[in-house]
Formats: structure tokens, C-alpha cells, sequence
């Protein structure tokens, strides 16, 4: 069964979109099979995999009100993981779903049918806290949260954490932050490393080891629709992605040896 994993939050320009497009590129690479879900109208996830979101139709719009499957949707890209294209269209969402039935959970019924297909299903959620991003959320089992060591993004951190506590006690229970992410990180400020630090010091191992550096490459990638491991593998950018995608992949493993060794005991928690 995947691990669905949103990338999110409430602060744009922060490496989000750079994050879930590069971070399904590198799993795939280790042989993962991923699902990228962009639920940002933008459309740049979709853009930075190489698909035309203009041509791209359906979408993940046409999934969300019903009138398409993920299986019928989503588009193998040339980089071996699966998209589930966005565009302008799915600004409409936000309307269309005010009226449906459990409108909170229509991305997460929808996932049902083809999770099994996947190791990890990657959700790009828009910046913002809007019904997009709740459907991301309450159909995720956990958070990344790309952020940039400044002093306003400490501040969003606290809201986000908030919101996400909210989200777990009314409408996803399970739902747990899987680690933060230091993004276009420049050691030379100051600023930067006092950040850091007390990201570290607060937030402990949810703080992923892996940063991911201020890189050129990175930027440009998208631009050619592509991750950047396909765009210039001996970048900073793409080293720390591929060490990123490996540190996941560990943690994800030890986890499974904790349940596995804890199992034929019969003494942990119902």
C-alpha cells in the first residue's frame, strides 16, 4: 500500500513544487513506484514533469468532481513515475466542491482504487489553506514541509502546525508531519544557521538531515520540464535530492523493522 505524502505549506516560494517534482523523480530512480498529484491550479508541478497542461485533460479536477478515475487520469512521464496533471481548470474546484457531500475526502476515495499500484503517491498542495489542500491533507498519512530558515517562515511554521493539528482531530486522524525540509539554504547567512538551529533544537529527527541548497540548476530544471537529475545530475541540487530520496527511503525502512520486530510480541498499543 503507498505512503501518501503531502508537500505543503501555507508560504509560497519556499521549494514546495521543486520539492515533490524532484523528490518523485529521485524515488522513482530506486525503483519506487510513484504517483505525483499536482492540486496546485498553476499547474507547475505538471510543467516541471514535462507534461503540457494546456493538452493535459482530464485532470485531477475532473477526479475530484467525479467525472474521471485516477487510472483514466494520470500520465506516465518520461522519467518513470506517474502524474496527475492540474491547470487553471481546477481553480473551479474550490466552487464545484462547496456543494458535495464529504467534499473533504473526494481526493481520498479517490486514491482507494489505485494505492495499492504505488510505494509512495506524492501530493504537491497549493500555498494555501483552501479545500485543495484540505483534500490533500485528509487523504495524506503525513506532511513534508519544505521551508526556508528565515524569520517569517518560522512564523508560518507555527500556523501550519496549528492547522494541521486541526486537520487530525476532525478529519484525519492518522495524519502526522513526516519531517521538515531546509530549503534554497545559504550557510553563509547568519541568520540562516540560528534557524536552523532552533529548528533542530525544537522539532528534533522530524528535521530531515538532508538540506537542500540555494543551486542555479534547480531553478532552471523547470523550465525544460524537467527533474533536475534529468536536467544536470552533478549539480548540488540534484545530489541532495537523490540524498534526500535515499533518507526517506531509510526511515521508511526502519520503520517496518520496528513493526516487524514488535509484532510477535503482542505488546504494543491496540
Amino acid at each position: 500500500m503507498a505512503s501518501v505524502l503531502a508537500v505543503t505549506n501555507q508560504k509560497g516560494g519556499v521549494g514546495k513544487t521543486t520539492t515533490a517534482v524532484n523528490l518523485s523523480a529521485c524515488l522513482a530512480e530506486s525503483g519506487q513506484r510513484v504517483l505525483l498529484i499536482d492540486l496546485d491550479p498553476q499547474g507547475n508541478a505538471t510543467t516541471g514533469c514535462g507534461v503540457v497542461k494546456r493538452a493535459a485533460l482530464p485532470t485531477v479536477y475532473q477526479v475530484l468532481i467525479g467525472r474521471s478515475t485516477v487510472a483514466d487520469t494520470r500520465l506516465a512521464s518520461d522519467f518513470g513515475f506517474d502524474v496527475l496533471p492540474a491547470n487553471r481548470e481546477l481553480a473551479g474546484a474550490e466552487i464545484d466542491l462547496i456543494e458535495m457531500e464529504l467534499r473533504e475526502y473526494r481526493l481520498r476515495d479517490a486514491l482507494v482504487d489505485v494505492a495499492g499500484e504505488y510505494d509512495f503517491i506524492l501530493l504537491d498542495c497549493p500555498p494555501a489553506l483552501n479545500m485543495l489542500t484540505v483534500n490533500g491533507l485528509v487523504a495524506a498519512d503525513t506532511v513534508m514541509i519544505p521551508m526556508q530558515c528565515e524569520y517569517y517562515a518560522l512564523e508560518g511554521l507555527t500556523d501550519l502546525v496549528a492547522t494541521l493539528k486541526k486537520v487530525r482531530a476532525n478529519l484525519n486522524r492518522r495524519l502526522e508531519i513526516e519531517g521538515l525540509l531546509r530549503t534554497m539554504f545559504d550557510p553563509r547567512s547568519t541568520l540562516t544557521q540560528q534557524v536552523s538551529r532552533d529548528l533542530e533544537g525544537h522539532f528534533g529527527d522530524k528535521v530531515y538531515r538532508t538540506i537542500i541548497p540555494r543551486n542555479v540548476r534547480l531553478a532552471e530544471a523547470p523550465s525544460y520540464g524537467k527533474p533536475v537529475i534529468a536536467f544536470d545530475r552533478s549539480s548540488k541540487g540534484a545530489q541532495a535530492y537523490l540524498l534526500l530520496a535515499q533518507e526517506i527511503l531509510d526511515r521508511r525502512a526502519g520503520k517496518q523493522g520496528v513493526g516487524k520486530k514488535a509484532a510477535p510480541g503482542g505488546g504494543g498499543q491496540p
